[in-house]
């Protein structure tokens, strides 16, 4: 299993502070950088800084997709850092919402798996140098050409992730992409992914375990475990929990639901109904859950706890959560959770 680490905006650090976190962590040894889209500094921007200040590669985990981006657009960025980085770079893409609501407002069919299908075909015809002509309702906003190509020869490789939840877009990304992006996934979890995105692999001839799969862990290390478990637990809750007036089955509330936290998750809810904040609610949230898909707390035990979560993939990204602003929690938690120290353990 290969480890990376993710960084990213909420961390709270200047452009320069995460460039300084990058070095540290490949001098501590980590083997990939991964960012999630969003915020600022932007994460193209962030991965094109880092393959020049670094050897490691970099990975964007994820892009939304069809909230903000035609497929012309993604193809040239992911084009541009695949040279600038010499085949360093990883475009992972995901939808960024669901529901009716979300693709009636970003002018797309309620059909995510046609939608993904037909971003992921396009992205990567364009990467490897084909025209491509769009087969369905053009992507994107405010949309692009029904053909178009980069004009490009000999371009380093440029992988195409898939950010995957249910099965059928499990099974689209081992039928389509490069690789497949999970996310707060328990072991368990994980097992089950792997037969679906094997079960897609297969319908296009490739073999069993032949697609990558990478998932974020978050972790927040801190010897203060009350203020850790507060900041890990309020990332849990902010995916976990149904949004007012959507249903409970659907995206993370629906995945957290069938790993079997539902009774749980339905409580939380009825406190959050009855004015319950935040912090109160992370405060009675079942430890159970927490650490099922994360860890926090002090430093010593966290690395046997990674390596026990990332069972199964083919790579691990130690998601940093911090407890206390600035630099230094930030290297500390990498230090804490070194490659070495997590094939050790």
């Amino acid at each position: 299993m290969m480890i990376g680490v993710g960084l990213d905006a909420r961390l709270g650090l200047p452009f320069d502070e995460l460039r300084a976190a990058a070095i540290e962590a490949e001098r501590l040894g980590f083997e990939s950088l991964w960012t999630p889209a969003g915020g600022v500094p932007d994460s193209f921007h962030t991965c094109a800084a880092w393959s020049q200040d670094t050897g490691l590669r970099t990975g964007i985990s994820v892009v939304p997709a069809a909230r903000m981006w035609t497929p012309l657009g993604l193809a040239a960025q992911a084009a541009t850092l695949a040279q600038l980085s010499a085949g360093r770079f990883v475009l992972g893409l995901g939808t960024g919402g669901y529901g009716p609501g979300f693709w009636a407002s970003v002018g797309l069919p309620d059909r995510p798996i046609a939608v993904m299908r037909q971003y992921v075909s396009e992205v990567r015809g364009l990467l490897a140098g084909q025209a491509v002509t769009s087969a369905g309702p053009a992507l994107g906003t405010p949309g692009w050409p029904s053909s178009a190509m980069l004009g490009l020869g000999d371009l380093p490789p440029a992988p195409v992730y898939l950010a995957a939840l249910g099965p059928q877009m499990l099974r689209l990304a081992g039928e389509t992409a490069d690789g497949v992006l999970l996310n707060w996934a328990t072991p368990e979890r994980i097992a089950t992914s792997r037969s679906e995105v094997d079960a897609g692999a297969a319908r296009a001839a490739r073999g069993p375990g032949g697609v990558p799969m990478t998932m974020y862990i978050r972790v927040c290390i801190d010897d203060d475990a009350a203020a850790a478990r507060e900041a890990f637990g309020t990332q849990v809750l902010g995916y976990a929990l149904a949004r007012p007036g959507t249903p409970d089955n659907a995206g993370y509330r629906g995945l957290f639901a069938q790993m079997g936290f539902d009774p749980e998750l339905k409580e939380l809810e009825q406190r959050r109904g009855q004015g319950a904040t935040m912090p109160e609610l992370v405060a009675t949230a079942p430890d159970e859950m927490l650490h099922a898909v994360g860890y926090y707390g002090p430093a010593g035990p966290a690395p046997a706890a990674f390596a026990r979560l990332g069972g199964g993939l083919d790579e691990a990204v130690v998601r940093i959560i911090t407890a206390r602003p600035g630099l230094m929690p930030v290297i500390e938690a990498m230090a804490a959770l070194t490659p070495a120290r997590i094939r050790a353990s």
